[in-house]
C-alpha cells in the first residue's frame, strides 16, 4: 500500500490539467467513488491495527494533496473563463422566490431541541476542540494501548498522537479533569470517522453526549432519565429497551432502543419489522475513567450517554438517505421551514 500511496502522489504532482473539463475528469479519477484514492481508503479498512497510524497519515497528505492541486487548477481554469458568458445555476429557485427568507437545518433544528430537554433537566453544555490528543479521545476513556477496542473507531490521524476526534466523549474528560462532582453536562459536537460515505453513514456526523456524575448515581437513574428524553423527543407514548452491549469507558453498557414512532411498534420497513429502533448507547462510567480524570471512584458513581443528531432527525422527520443533510440542496432545506 506504501509504494501505490507514493505512486498516486507523483500522479497529483506531475498532473498541470489546464481546461476545466480535465481537471474535472481528474477528481473523478482521484476522489471518485470509484477513484483511486476512494479505494485505498476503503482498502485502509484491512490494514493491521499496528500500522494504520503510519497508513492513515500518509493517506491523509495524499487526499489532501489531491484536493488542494484541483482547487488550485480549477481556480486556474476559472479565471480563464471568467470574462466568457456566465449560465446560471438550474437548480436554483426562480427569481419570484429568490428574496424569500431561509430556514434552519434540521440538525441545528434537532440539536437545538435535544439539548432544551436536557436543559430542563438540569444539564450544562459544555464544548472542547474537534482536533484532539489520543489521551482524551482514547487513554483516559480505558482504551489501553493496542487495545481492540480502538478498532471500534477508524481514525483520522493529523500526526503520532494527535488527531479528529472519533466521539464527543473527548469533552467529558476535559470537563472531570477540570471540575469535581455534582457533574452534569450535556456535549454536542461535530466528530470524524475514516467512514465509506452512503445513504446510512457519512465521514462526518454530530453527536451529543451526556454525563452525570454525584453521589449514589444509579441504573436505575439512567434509565428514568432516557425514558424521559424518549417521550419528550418522540411523543409520550414511546417506549425505551436496554439492550446489553460493550463500551470500554462505561460498565455495564447498554444499546437504547426507542419504540418506532412512525408505525407505533407494529412494525416496518423503516424499524425492519421489529418495532424498535436503536437511537443510543450509555452505561455507568466505568471507575477506570473516573480515577483517570482525578475523581474519587469510591465516593462518586455516574451514568453517560451518547448519540447521532443525524440519526435522531432522521427518525423524528423520516429522512432516509443521511447524505442529503450535506447537500445544502434548498428544495431539502425548505421543507423544514415550519419546523423554525
Amino acid at each position: 500500500m506504501k509504494s501505490r500511496i507514493e505512486q498516486l502522489l507523483a500522479e497529483v504532482e506531475a498532473f498541470a490539467g489546464k481546461a476545466a473539463g480535465e481537471v474535472e475528469e481528474f477528481r473523478i479519477q482521484m476522489l471518485g467513488k470509484k477513484g483511486k484514492i476512494t479505494a485505498l481508503l476503503e482498502e485502509f479498512r484491512e490494514v493491521a491495527p499496528e500500522l494504520k497510524k503510519e497508513f492513515g497519515q500518509k493517506l491523509n497528505a495524499l487526499k489532501v494533496a489531491a484536493s488542494q492541486k484541483i482547487a488550485e487548477l480549477k481556480a486556474r481554469s476559472d479565471e480563464g473563463t471568467a470574462q466568457g458568458p456566465t449560465i446560471d445555476d438550474p437548480t436554483r429557485p426562480g427569481h419570484g422566490t429568490a428574496s424569500a427568507a431561509g430556514t434552519r437545518h434540521p440538525i441545528s433544528l434537532v440539536r437545538g431541541e435535544i439539548l432544551r430537554i436536557f436543559d430542563r433537566l438540569g444539564y450544562t453544555v459544555a464544548d472542547g476542540p474537534e482536533i484532539e490528543d489520543d489521551r482524551h479521545v482514547f487513554g483516559a476513556l480505558n482504551f489501553p494501548p493496542e487495545h481492540p477496542a480502538r478498532d471500534m473507531q477508524d481514525t483520522f490521524f493529523i500526526e503520532k498522537d494527535i488527531l479528529l476526534r472519533t466521539h464527543t466523549s473527548s469533552i467529558q474528560v476535559r470537563v472531570m479533569e477540570t471540575q469535581q462532582p455534582p457533574i452534569r453536562v450535556v456535549c454536542p459536537g461535530r466528530v470524524f470517522r475514516n467512514e465509506a460515505i452512503s445513504y446510512r453513514a457519512h465521514c462526518i456526523f454530530h453527536q451529543i453526549e451526556g454525563l452525570y456524575i454525584d453521589e449514589g448515581v444509579s441504573f436505575a437513574d439512567m434509565k428514568q432519565t432516557l425514558l424521559h428524553f424518549a417521550r419528550e423527543m418522540f411523543g409520550e407514548k414511546s417506549r425505551i429497551r436496554l439492550r446489553p452491549s460493550y463500551f470500554p469507558f462505561t460498565e455495564p453498557s447498554a444499546e437504547m432502543d426507542v419504540s418506532c414512532n412512525l408505525c407505533g411498534g407494529k412494525g416496518c420497513p423503516v424499524c425492519k419489522g421489529t418495532g424498535w429502533l436503536e437511537i443510543m448507547g450509555c452505561g455507568m462510567v466505568d471507575p477506570n475513567v473516573l480515577t483517570a480524570c482525578g475523581i474519587d471512584a469510591e465516593k462518586y458513581t455516574g451514568f453517560a450517554f451518547g448519540m447521532g443528531i443525524e440519526r435522531i432527525a432522521m427518525l423524528k422527520y423520516g429522512v432516509g438517505d443521511l447524505r442529503l443533510y450535506f447537500e445544502n440542496d434548498v428544495r431539502f432545506l425548505h421543507q423544514f421551514d415550519a419546523a423554525v
